[in-house]
């Protein structure tokens, strides 16, 4: 019979990340980025999401960390481009640190403008959520669009908190992350992010789970 519980499950499975990963890809990452790594793979079972050669390989500005635990800290908005997102996320944790996870892709409104418009309805979210953009977090897993129309807001004066930029896919993904680093060297913007095609809703529920822990930990 399979005896183990849910804890000793996670924790057996963090103690074989840590024995199988090595260190010349762990050491890149500081104290903090690499917990926030190792929640990817527990919850990916993908290596490439650290390791150094990867495309794939998780990057992390600067400030990243710290910008991300300070929004989280003073309860800003989290606006995120799928429900998958939400329903990821720890809820214990929201109600904890007092925060609100807004995904507005499936409301009226935004259907009806994206058929008005021709946009996609990723595009029109992140409009429609401008409020809650400017200081707040964003967490983009899925739409490439998404990610492109928060760039455009981003040159228009807009400025998140933080970004979680990981949208998965073969069309467009890994060049909408690639110019968010290109307007990131113009441009004060934190954020993590790849430079390839992986990536996903479940990828960023997962870096936000992470650092609600480590938020927690640092307020107890």
């Amino acid at each position: 019979m399979y005896r183990y519980k849910g804890d000793e499950i996670e924790e057996q499975s963090m103690n074989i990340i840590e024995s199988e990963i090595g260190y010349e890809h762990k050491g890149r990452y500081s104290e903090y980025e690499w917990l926030i790594v190792r929640r990817v793979i527990h919850a990916t079972a993908d290596y490439d999401f650290a390791y150094s050669y990867s495309d794939d390989a998780l990057v992390f500005t600067e400030d990243a960390v710290a910008s991300a635990l300070h929004s989280i800290s003073n309860r800003a908005a989290i606006v995120a481009d799928t429900d998958i997102i939400y329903a990821a996320l720890n809820k214990s944790m929201l109600s904890r640190l007092s925060l609100q996870c807004i995904c507005r892709i499936s409301e009226k409104e935004v259907i009806d403008e994206a058929k008005r418009s021709n946009k996609t309805r990723a595009q029109v979210a992140m409009r429609l959520s401008s409020e809650y953009i400017d200081g707040g977090v964003v967490a983009i897993g899925n739409a490439p669009t998404a990610l492109y129309e928060l760039i455009e807001m981003i040159r228009e004066g807009i400025r998140p908190g933080f970004i979680i930029a990981l949208p998965v896919g073969f069309v467009s993904a890994k060049e909408s992350k690639l110019a968010l680093i290109e307007l990131g060297k113009s441009t004060p913007v934190e954020y993590v992010t790849n430079k390839g095609r992986k990536g996903g809703s479940t990828v960023a529920a997962s870096i936000l789970n992470a650092l609600f822990k480590i938020c927690a930990s640092e307020v107890r």
